[in-house]
C-alpha cells in the first residue's frame, strides 16, 4: 500500500449449499458445502472480500463465523496498517493466546487467513493493480488440475471434468486396496499421458502405507497426498518416500512458519500444498511458495471451498509462480463456481486471470442468500 490505511469494518458471511451426493474422504463425508467470506472495508470506502476456510467439523462453518463477528470485528475497526501483512501479524500475536487457552488454533489460524485474503485483495485495488502482480507474478495463466474426485462414481466424474477442459486429476484414496486400484487403474486409462495423482487424507499408518503405496508405482502417479497424518514424524515419512517411486505431496495441514521450515530440512516432500485460507493467507504462503521453488520442489497450493478462496489460490500459484498446478474441487459448488470468476474458465488445462484490480471479481452474494446460515 502506498499510505497507511484504517480499517471501517470487517465481517464475515456464513452459507452452506446441500449436496445430493456427498464428498467422501478417508475421515469422514460433506453432506453440505461450506463457505465463510469475508468482507473488509477501509476508511476510504474500498473493499476487500476473503475466505477462511470451513470444511470440518460439520458445525466449524457457524464458528468461524462468530469468531470473526463478535471476537475479531471489534477489535479490528479502526486498526490502522501500514502495510497488508501489519494486520496479519497484530491478529496473529493478539490471539495466539486465547488459541492456546481455548486449544483453537486451527479456526483462528483460519479466521486471520480469511482476513489477510481480503486485506491483501483491498491493499491491490487501492493501487489499481491484480493481486498476482502486485505480489510479484509475471504471467496470469496457470495449470489447474480436478480435484475431489470420489471413490464413487469416480470414472464418470473424470470423465466429466476431461469434457470441462480439465487435462489433469486427482482421485481420493483410502478405501480399501481393491475399490482404489480400480479407480486408478479406470482414471489413468481415461487421463492416458496426462497427469494423476492421489490423496489418501491422512488415512494411512506407516505398516499400512509400506504395505499398499508401492502397488500404486505402476500408475506413475504424478504425486500421493498425504499418505501418513500430519503429526507423523518425518523419519516416517522418509521410510516411505524410500519404499516408493511415486513422489510425496503434502503441506495443507502444516500450519506455521516452523512447520514448514522441518518439512523443508527433513525432505520427504516433493511437492508443497500450503492452504491460503487454512493458514497464513498472503502473507505466509507466497514465502512458503518462494521457498517450494528455491528447494526444488513443486509448488501446488492446496484448496478445497468456495470461490473467493479459490481465486485467491489462483493469484497465490500465479505469484509464485513455476509449474505447480491449482487445485479445482470438481464436486458440484455454486458457492464455488458462482463467485471465482475466470478460474471457472478451464481451457486445455489452463486458466488466465485478469489485469482487473484486487483479486479481479466481487461477489454477489444476494444470490445466495437462501443458503446463508449467520
Amino acid at each position: 500500500m502506498t499510505s497507511s490505511v484504517a480499517i471501517r469494518s470487517l465481517r464475515a458471511f456464513c452459507y452452506r449449499y446441500p449436496l445430493q451426493t456427498p464428498v467422501e474422504t478417508s475421515f469422514g463425508r460433506m453432506l453440505d458445502r461450506p463457505a465463510v467470506f469475508i468482507r473488509i472495508e477501509d476508511e476510504d470506502g474500498h473493499v476487500g472480500w476473503g475466505e477462511a476456510w470451513s470444511n470440518f467439523p460439520s458445525v466449524g462453518a457457524e464458528h468461524r463465523t462468530r469468531i470473526v463477528n463478535e471476537i475479531v470485528a471489534p477489535a479490528v475497526t479502526g486498526f490502522v496498517a501500514k502495510t497488508p501483512r501489519d494486520l496479519f501479524d497484530h491478529l496473529a500475536a493478539k490471539y495466539a493466546v486465547l488459541a492456546l487457552q481455548t486449544g483453537e488454533h486451527g479456526p483462528f489460524a483460519q479466521c486471520i487467513a480469511g482476513i489477510d485474503i481480503a486485506m491483501w485483495d483491498l491493499a491491490a485495488q487501492r493501487q489499481a493493480q491484480p493481486l498476482w502482480r502486485l505480489l510479484g507474478g509475471d504471467a496470469p495463466r496457470i495449470k489447474v488440475y480436478a480435484s475431489g474426485i470420489n471413490p464413487t462414481g469416480a470414472a464418470q466424474t473424470a470423465e466429466a471434468a476431461l469434457r470441462a477442459g480439465h487435462r489433469a486429476l486427482k482421485l481420493k484414496i483410502g478405501f480399501g486396496a481393491e475399490r482404489d486400484l480400480t479407480n486408478l487403474t479406470a482414471l489413468r486409462a481415461l487421463a492416458g499421458d496426462g497427469l494423476l495423482a492421489a490423496d489418501a487424507n491422512q488415512g494411512w499408518s506407516l505398516e499400512q502405507a509400506l504395505a499398499f503405496a508401492p502397488e500404486l508405482d505402476r500408475f506413475a502417479l504424478a504425486w500421493l497426498e498425504e499418505p501418513l497424518r500430519v503429526d507423523q514424524p518425518w523419519p516416517a515419512w522418509l521410510e516411505l518416500k524410500t519404499r516408493i517411486r511415486t513422489p510425496l505431496a503434502g503441506g495443507e495441514n502444516l500450519a506455521s512458519e516452523t512447520a514448514f521450515a522441518d518439512a523443508f530440512a527433513a525432505g520427504a516432500l516433493d511437492v508443497i500444498q500450503p492452504d491460503i485460507a487454512k493458514w497464513g493467507g498472503f502473507s505466509q504462503c507466497v514465502s512458503v511458495g518462494r521457498a517450494a521453488r528455491a528447494a526444488g520442489k513443486t509448488f501446488c497450493p492446496h484448496y478445497l471451498g468456495g470461490g473467493i478462496g479459490l481465486l485467491a489460490s489462483a493469484h497465490l500459484l500465479a505469484a509464485v509462480g513455476g509449474d505447480g498446478l491449482l487445485e479445482v474441487d470438481f464436486n458440484p459448488n455454486p458457492l464455488r463456481d458462482a463467485l471465482c470468476g475466470p478460474v471457472s474458465d478451464v481451457r486445455d488445462g489452463h486458466i488466465t486471470l485478469t489485469d482487473a484490480p484486487g483479486l479481479g471479481f466481487t461477489p454477489d452474494l444476494a444470490a445466495f442468500e437462501a443458503y446463508r446460515t449467520a
